[in-house]
């Protein structure tokens, strides 16, 4: 684990290295294609080989250190989260480029400023859905098991069904389900393996 929190700082250096080593058009392509393209396929090598399964997990585990590592790959974007703002400029680029990641997007997604995502590739969006200002969408979540008191890694694909809209400054986060045509007020808050339907949540069971 140690090692691999050097990735997002080789990341940087990649980024930089090709910038200083290529001429002419690869000057600019060489660096956005290392910052762009490259963690999302190494992200998905690494599900390929390594499949991250739904549910709750030992910190010890296999699958948080593979979640680990894949988290690692995208820090650079989380730390600076104006470099996705960029490409939101773009009707359809930011889609595209999570659909790089390994995510499920629909057509029309409207993705508002300040959004913020940490999982990229655990998504399945329908279409025409809409997010709020704000909206954080939290694919993982790292908290003590009651019974244990171990840490454990909740995991989990969050699904968001067609026209639904998420009120701006909301948090989903592992599992979450939120049915088409749902309108999720602000601020709301979907705790782990939460459905949400009729404007009400439910805790259905947690996938082991």
């Amino acid at each position: 684990m140690v090692a691999l929190n050097f990735l997002p700082l080789l990341h940087v250096a990649g980024v930089a290295y090709c910038t200083w080593r290529f001429n002419g058009g690869w000057r600019i392509g060489a660096p956005l294609l290392v910052l762009f393209v490259l963690p999302p396929l190494i992200t998905r090598i690494m599900g390929w080989i390594f499949p991250m399964e739904p549910g709750s997990h030992r910190v010890a585990s296999r699958t948080f250190l593979v979640w680990w590592a894949t988290a690692q790959c995208q820090m650079v974007f989380c730390r600076l989260p104006f470099i996705e703002e960029c490409l939101r400029f773009v009707p359809g680029l930011y889609s595209f480029w999570l659909r790089l990641w390994g995510a499920r997007i629909g057509r029309l997604t409207f993705w508002s400023p300040g959004l913020r995502i940490l999982d990229r590739g655990l998504l399945r969006i329908g279409d025409d859905v809409v997010f709020g200002t704000g909206v954080r969408l939290n694919a993982h979540v790292i908290a003590r098991d009651e019974e244990s008191g171990e840490m454990q890694l909740h995991l989990g694909e969050i699904e968001i069904g067609d026209a639904a809209h998420i009120g701006g400054y909301s948090l989903l986060t592992a599992g979450s389900i939120i049915e088409p045509g749902e309108h999720l007020k602000a601020f709301s808050l979907s705790p782990p393996f939460t459905r949400w339907s009729d404007n009400r949540r439910t805790r259905p069971a947690v996938p082991t």
